[in-house]
Formats: structure tokens, C-alpha cells, sequence
């Protein structure tokens, strides 16, 4: 008996079916039988299915005589299923790696629940990619299974069939089967729910539901089968009369109808032109022949069902006509008060740049305005530190606000503070680069500290790589260069690169990254803390997984199975995985022993909490050599990242650590142990005297001597890399003793 019976129903979707057969078919979990059901399909579905089922003996090709609708072929998926669990597809929708191995993980640790529910995310044919709304509704709260009852607000999400996996003798005990007609999920979804007495939920994205730019979803086509949503709420609701103990439940569907009805009816291209009286009429009598007591809906939706159970149709489109001229008109207004504002705060910089510069102020900023970070977050403390009598602010968003320290001064971009300290803070301080209509007046002085040691292809350099450059304007990178004073860089490479990434006047400071100075001052109790706050258990390994992004790729989706890669590792290690801030919402989730921290506002932190880093082709490998812990890369696809991006050098030559070209070496190198051995420690000395031969703990306080005290002497010198102590890792992770390279190592003189 398989684990899982996915069942796939196809009817006019050959462009779409197999990417969809192909992203169950490529699951890492390979205990499921896959049932495919060509609906008598016009087009080559079925000779698609017919296809994949000769290569592949886990699919079951079912061909139906005769076109009878989603909800029926699916049970006809149904009744050839043997697997202990069901999961519904729909065929223009995908699996996400590694779904099914988390969808197995979560119904063994919360003992074969009747019903698991998962999230999704809708992706556009643009390549975006949106995490559903609700997805708070899936974290973990309270015992791992429970009722409907313990967690009504799951009743919030939307109500369809293929967000969730339903134990098969659940499904056969209550006779669950899908009726004819459009909204067939509706009188499946919530008997499933009600009658579930275990439910679990998990937190992680493992259905991609593709919104198609045209024609893609049934339900958005003008017609009359749209009246069906009726007859499946009769369903409902005597699915209700006959099961008295869910009596509780019927003001809950109740409001539940109405809001689905009002959703249909005031949806344009739904009901036919002219049906809208009798959609109203049908609504009416089912709202006399439903209501229950104790129905409370919403404020906002007591008008709405007032007139919908009274058959009002011309006072509600009336109203709801009214209501989308109303936000309309507040939309045109707004936008009006933009431009005004927006005159406004431009004729108050010009002033502003005529008044003397402040020579107490410094403005920072980070990852545009994305919070207190990186390098000029460490520089700004330190100048709080040394230099008490300047008065620091910091540029970023309402959403990163509460990242800023109390002591800095909040400005938020575009207003007219904003624009004053940009006009007349003596220092600015970034890690990319300001507003571009920024005017550097003479007196001022700008640092940009960059934001890693660059692997990938920078600046100018990218002309010679259209397809990561897009539409980059290479005359405007070079102006922004052109307002720097100072550049700062953690090692000669960088010095090298960023003088002819970014051709300018301005004087480099080879002092290493202040981002990274906490390495050298933080103690293990800090580290405990913030092992323990980001839920790491004692006794365990932790792993930092941190992926750069793909210029090559639209949507950022992680290349390597990480709940295939957890499960593999065992209980002993928890992975923390870290998205590039470019990465799709939810690129993650939540699996077994997974842990998503791109959320998390330090890197650094992260850093400290692990034992262990695995990336890419991250930069992040620079900076984590400094702290002397093993690193691991997985490189299953340099070429194309190479070919697409650019690279300075072939990091796989001279790497910090152990190389996996593949996701099962990756995997060995870890159950061997290799990723800790004495092989890799020397790897990982020769590339931290390469690369961090300055970052001992004092760059911040050099950076500051320097630039804001203006001391030319007298600056901290730098400790050799052998005499550095930088805090130990807190997991059972032995020690190794730091390798001394002898003077003939090749590794010491292989060029970059």
C-alpha cells in the first residue's frame, strides 16, 4: 500500500500537465501512486498521461468515456486509490519539491491526523510568486492535532480540496465523494473539516496554484452553471440536518453562504447579463430556508446580508456601484495629494540644500531602507561609542522601524526629515546607495561600505552580462560612484574588484567589515541565546542554509530538498535556513527539523547561532570564514550560475570547505563527517587568510578614527588571523585545532 494516492483529474490543460506530472513525479518522497484522469479531454491530454504512465510505473492512466466535470473525475481517481493517504492536484497546478516528504513528516509527528492542511502560493506568469494571506492560520498553535472546534478560523481559508491530504479510511468511513456540478469542493471541504476528530496543520508553501494570465480557471468564465453554487449548499446543509451533534455548526455556514453568494454576485464576467435578479431570488430563499439562530456576521457585512437574504439585487448593486466609485474617487485624490506632496518636499530640499551642513549629523541606511543591518549598523553603534557627541539617524521603511536602536533618530524615505538629513547631514553612510536625485554637496562625506565580498560579477563589470544587468543603467551607477569619499573593503580582492567594478575618485579603506567585529566580541552566553530564541534544541547541530539568488531564474525557488536533506541528517542537526532577500515569499517553510529564519533581521546573529554554514555561491562564505566554523558548498548548478551572472573566480578551487556537486553528495558529506574533518579545516584556514585578513574585531572602531574623527594614526592594528579567537560554535560540533598552512601549500599561491 503506498503512502499516498495523488490523483489528478486533466480535461484542456495540455500545455500545463506535464510540468504538473513531472513535480510529483520529482518528489524526493517517492512512496505515492499517482492517478492521472483524463475528463475525455479534446486535446492531448490523454496522450500525455499516456506517455508519462509508459516511463513511470507509479502512474495510473484512467480514461473517462465521456467528459463529466472536475468533481467526477475525481472520483473516479478515488475509487482506483490504495494509498493510506489522498492528495487532490489540479492539473495546472505543481507540487513544490520536497512536499510530499514534509506532508509525511508532519502526519507521522502528529500521529495520522484525519485530515492535514497545508498552504500554497499563487504564481503568475510573470514569475511572481504570492504566499496565500492566511497563512498565519497554519502555525503551530496549541497541541499539534485538534478539532475544527479548537481552530474555527481554518474555516477562513479558502475552501478548496487540493490544500489538504485526507487519510483514505477517513474518507471511506464518511462516504466523502464529489457532486456534479460547478463548486463541487464546496460540499466535500466542509464535511471533511467538520467531521475530521483529528486535524493537523503545516506551515509550509507545498502547492503552487498558477493563475493563468487567460482562460485558466473555470470558475472566472461567464455562464449559468454558476448557479450550481445552490444546489451544493442544499448539500451542505443536509449534511447538517443528518448529523444533529454539528448543529453548532450551521450560523457558521450560514454566513459562510452569504458571503459566497454576495462574492458571486458582485464578481464581474460571473452571472450571465440579466441573471442577477433571479441569482437574487434563488439567494433569498435560501437564506428563509438556512437561517439559524446566533447568526452574527461581520459589521462591515450586516448590510450586505440583509439585502441579499430580502432579494434586494438593485439596492446591493446599487450600493456596491456606489461604494467602488467611493474608493475610486479616494484613489484619484490620493494620487492628487501625492503630486502635491511630492512638489512639496522638492522645493523643501532645494532650501535645505542652501543651509549649512550639520557637522554633528550622520545619516545611515541599508539594503534600501530595509533596517538597522550590515556594516552601517555597526558603524552607526560605534560612532554612538567614540563619538558621543554626533547625533545619528537612519533612513528605513515603516515596516523595519522597529529594528533601530532607541538612541537613532527614525527617518522615514521620502519625507520631508528625510530629505533635510540628506541635504544636510555631514556624513552618509550606506551599503548600496541613496535616492538618486540625492545632490552630494562638497562638505559632505560619503561612505559606502558595500554589502560582501564579491564572488559574482559587480557594477560595470556586468555589461558584459546582459542577462544579469536587465535593464541597468550603467550612467547612473557610475554618478552614484562619483559621490563617494570613502569605499570600504575586507580584503585586497575586493579592493581590486570594486576599483574597476566602480571606477571613481574615492579613497578605499582596506579595514575589513564592522558586520563582522561581533564574531570577536560576542560571548557563548550570547550565543546560547540566540540559539535558544530561535528554537534551536540543546545537544543539536544547527546549520545556516543560505542560497544566493539566480539571475538566470525568475522565480527563486531553493535547489536544494531541504526537508529531504533534514530527514537525512536526522534529529541530531536542525537546519536554519536563510532566503536571499530577493527570494520568493514562503521559499521555504516549515519541515521537520527545518527552521525559516529569513525574516530574521541579522545575518550575523544567525551566524553566531549556527555550527555550521552550507550556501552556494553566497558571499556570506567571506564573512563566516571569520568565525572559523566549518562551511560546506553545493554547487549543483555553477555552470548555469556562472554563464548567467559572471564570477571573478572558480570558487570551487580554491573553496572554505568541503564541494558537493549534487544533492546526495551534499548529503554525504555530512553523514561522513568530511564537512568537519581536517581537510576542510585547511581549506578553511587558507581561505580565511585570503579573504578575511582584517576582520579581527576593530574594523568599526578604524572606520570611525578614521572618517568621522578624522585620526590618520594611532588606528588598531590588525591581528593576524592565527592569533584571532573568535567565539566557539555551542553544538556538539568538535573543536578543531586552527591549521597552520606550511609555506609550500599550494593552496597559499593558487591565483584567483
Amino acid at each position: 500500500m503506498p503512502r499516498f494516492s495523488v490523483i489528478v483529474p486533466a480535461f484542456k490543460v495540455q500545455a500545463y500537465l506535464h510540468e504538473c506530472l513531472d513535480s510529483v513525479l520529482a518528489q524526493s518522497f517517492g512512496d505515492f501512486e499517482l492517478i492521472a484522469v483524463d475528463d475525455c479531454s479534446p486535446d492531448a491530454c490523454g496522450a500525455i498521461i499516456d506517455e508519462v504512465a509508459a516511463r513511470d510505473p507509479r502512474v495510473r492512466a484512467v480514461h473517462l468515456p465521456r467528459n463529466v466535470g472536475l468533481g467526477q473525475a475525481r472520483n473516479a481517481g478515488l475509487a482506483r486509490a490504495a494509498g493510506e493517504y489522498i492528495v487532490f492536484l489540479d492539473s495546472d497546478d505543481t507540487l513544490v519539491p520536497g512536499a510530499l516528504q514534509a506532508i509525511a513528516d508532519r502526519l507521522e509527528h502528529t500521529d495520522e491526523p484525519d485530515l492535514l492542511v497545508y498552504d500554497y502560493a499563487r504564481t503568475y506568469w510573470t514569475g511572481e510568486s504570492r504566499r496565500n494571506k492566511g497563512a498565519g492560520l497554519l502555525t503551530e498553535q496549541g497541541p499539534p492535532t485538534f478539532r475544527l472546534a479548537d481552530r474555527p478560523g481554518l474555516l477562513k481559508l479558502l475552501m478548496v480540496v487540493w490544500n489538504k491530504a485526507y487519510k483514505r479510511e477517513f474518507v471511506e468511513r464518511e462516504g466523502l465523494a464529489f457532486p456534479p456540478g460547478y463548486y463541487e469542493d464546496t460540499p466535500w471541504t466542509y464535511p471533511a473539516l467538520l467531521t475530521a476528530s483529528t486535524i493537523a496543520a503545516l506551515d509550509r508553501v507545498c502547492v503552487h496554484y498558477r493563475q493563468r494570465r487567460q482562460g485558466g480557471n473555470i470558475l472566472a468564465t461567464t455562464s449559468r452553471r454558476h448557479f450550481d453554487i445552490f444546489d451544493q449548499y442544499d448539500r451542505v446543509f443536509a449534511f447538517l440536518d443528518a448529523r444533529p451533534e454539528l448543529a453548532r455548526w450551521r450560523p457558521v455556514l450560514f454566513c459562510r453562504m452569504v458571503d459566497h453568494f454576495s462574492t458571486l454576485a458582485t464578481t464581474r464576467g460571473r452571472l450571465p447579463r440579466g441573471s442577477h435578479a433571479e441569482f437574487f431570488r434563488r439567494a433569498r430563499a435560501h437564506c428563509a430556508r438556512y437561517r439559524a439562530p446566533g447568526v452574527r456576521p461581520s459589521l462591515r457585512g450586516r448590510l450586505r446580508h440583509v439585502l441579499m437574504r430580502y432579494g434586494c439585487h438593485r439596492t446591493y448593486r446599487l450600493l456596491w456601484t456606489t461604494d467602488l466609485l467611493r474608493a475610486r474617487a479616494r484613489g484619484a485624490a490620493g494620487a492628487g495629494q501625492r503630486v502635491l506632496h511630492t512638489a512639496a518636499v522638492r522645493l523643501h530640499y532645494r532650501i535645505q540644500l542652501r543651509l549649512p551642513v550639520r557637522r554633528d549629523l550622520a545619516v545611515f541606511s541599508a539594503y534600501w531602507n530595509r533596517g538597522y543591518a550590515c556594516n552601517p549598523a555597526a558603524i552607526e553603534a560605534k560612532v554612538r561609542e567614540l563619538a558621543p557627541h554626533m547625533r545619528t539617524a537612519w533612513i528605513a521603511d515603516q515596516a523595519h522601524r522597529h529594528t533601530l536602536p532607541a538612541q537613532t533618530r527614525w527617518l522615514r524615505p521620502g519625507s520631508f526629515a528625510h530629505w533635510s538629513a540628506l541635504a544636510r547631514a555631514k556624513y552618509l553612510v550606506n551599503n548600496v546607495n541613496f535616492d538618486r536625485r540625492m545632490v552630494k554637496r562638497p562638505a559632505q562625506i560619503m561612505l559606502q561600505t558595500h554589502h560582501g565580498t564579491p564572488l559574482k560579477t559587480m557594477g560595470i563589470d556586468l555589461q558584459e552580462h546582459p542577462a544579469a544587468a536587465r535593464d541597468m543603467d550603467f550612467e547612473q551607477l557610475l554618478a552614484n560612484a562619483d559621490k563617494w569619499d570613502y569605499s570600504l573593503s575586507a580584503n585586497r580582492h575586493s579592493t581590486l574588484v570594486w576599483e574597476r567594478a566602480y571606477p571613481s575618485v574615492c579613497t578605499v579603506l582596506e579595514y575589513g567589515y564592522p558586520r563582522n567585529d561581533v564574531f570577536h566580541h560576542a560571548k557563548p552566553a550570547d550565543v546560547a541565546r540566540l540559539r535558544a530564541s530561535l528554537g534551536v534544541p540543546e545537544g543539536t547541530t544547527a546549520i545556516l542554509y543560505a542560497p544566493t539568488h539566480r539571475d538566470y531564474r525568475r522565480a527563486q525557488h531553493p535547489s536544494l530538498d531541504l526537508a529531504r536533506f533534514a530527514a537525512a541528517l536526522g534529529d541530531r542537526f536542525v537546519v536554519l535556513a536563510r532566503a536571499h532577500y530577493f527570494a520568493d515569499a514562503g521559499a521555504f517553510g516549515a519541515a521537520h527539523r527545518v527552521v525559516d529564519v529569513s525574516a530574521h533581521p541579522s545575518v550575523e546573529s544567525l551566524a553566531l547561532a549556527s555550527d555550521a554554514l552550507v550556501t552556494d555561491y553566497s558571499s556570506l562564505m567571506f564573512d563566516y570564514a571569520g568565525l572559523d566554523r566549518p562551511i560546506v558548498l553545493h554547487t549543483s548548478d555553477w555552470e548555469a550560475y556562472q554563464a548567467a551572472r559572471g564570477t571573478y573566480f572558480d570558487v570551487r578551487t580554491c573553496p572554505p570547505g568541503a564541494v558537493a556537486r549534487t544533492e546526495d553528495e551534499l548529503i554525504g558529506i555530512f553523514t561522513k563527517g568530511q564537512w568537519r574533518g581536517s581537510r576542510s579545516a585547511q581549506l578553511r584556514a587558507a581561505f580565511r587568510e585570503r579573504f578575511c585578513p582584517y576582520d579581527d574585531g576593530h574594523a568599526a572602531e578604524r572606520i570611525v578614527r578614521r572618517v568621522f574623527l578624522n585620526e590618520t594614526g594611532g588606528l588598531p592594528a590588525f591581528v593576524p588571523p592565527a592569533e584571532r579567537t573568535p567565539v566557539p560554535a555551542a553544538g556538539p560540533v568538535p573543536q578543531l585545532p586552527i591549521a597552520r598552512r606550511p609555506v609550500d601549500d599550494p593552496l597559499s599561491v593558487r591565483p584567483l
